[in-house]
């Protein structure tokens, strides 16, 4: 029997290629994907797909409602900004941040990898391509990985600490999407929009959208999803 990990699996690029990277390290791969109340079901169909096509050990779907905070234009009757160019993406923590997501994702994941007796978590976090948000950086991931080593039974009593792998976290998206392909990623299965159209197809125009273009467009890949004109 091999190490086993728990991937957060949100159906996007990122996500898609971190549970491949676990997968081609040899690790039993439990994904873990969340209901949150977000503005659409389209990442949630897809990571289903995703979760079967990669023969995941269990894959489980967790329902929390963070529309009863709202604060996000994920969340809440919050525009999603669209038409941003790079530099405007780069500045500030857009309204697309959903406050304290990946913490308690994260720790949701921790307690499921105490249970199944996990080594490792994986998130598809990334530092470098991204939209500004807390939550992805270097510094972060140190100070959850800290807090997890004092927070589980198996920790406390010597036997073993939950690591938080970030595979991801100083890649371009471009490097992202090439690391994805030569794990043989099918990217035409992955979904990253936040606004998506009423077909599912993406808008093209939120910084999700945009990010992954130019993406896929600086890998020299053309990206399998179908845009508007």
């Amino acid at each position: 029997m091999g190490l086993k990990a728990v991937v957060l699996l949100s159906g996007g690029i990122d996500s898609t290629t971190t549970l491949a990277i676990a997968g081609n390290q040899g690790y039993q791969v439990y994904a873990i994907t969340f209901n949150y109340g977000q503005r659409h079901s389209v990442e949630l169909e897809k990571a289903a797909i995703i979760a079967e096509r990669f023969k995941t050990e269990q894959h489980i779907v967790i329902e929390i409602d963070l529309r009863k905070f709202g604060g996000s234009a994920l969340t809440d009757n919050i525009s999603v900004p669209k038409d941003r160019g790079e530099e405007e993406i780069s500045q500030g923590i857009p309204p697309t941040y959903v406050p304290a997501r990946n913490t308690i994702f994260l720790s949701l994941a921790l307690g499921w990898a105490e249970i199944i007796n996990a080594e490792d978590i994986f998130i598809g976090v990334n530092a470098i391509d991204y939209s500004g948000y807390p939550d992805c950086r270097p510094e972060y991931i140190e100070a959850f990985q800290k807090m997890s080593s004092l927070a589980t039974r198996a920790a406390v009593e010597g036997n073993s600490k939950i690591k938080i792998q970030t595979p991801l976290i100083n890649m371009s998206k471009s490097e992202i999407i090439k690391k994805g392909s030569e794990l043989c990623v099918d990217f035409s299965l992955t979904h990253s929009c936040y606004d998506p159209l009423p077909s599912g197809n993406p808008c093209g125009r939120c910084d999700s959208c945009l990010l992954r273009l130019k993406g896929f467009e600086e890998a020299s890949i053309k990206d399998p999803l179908k845009y508007p004109k």
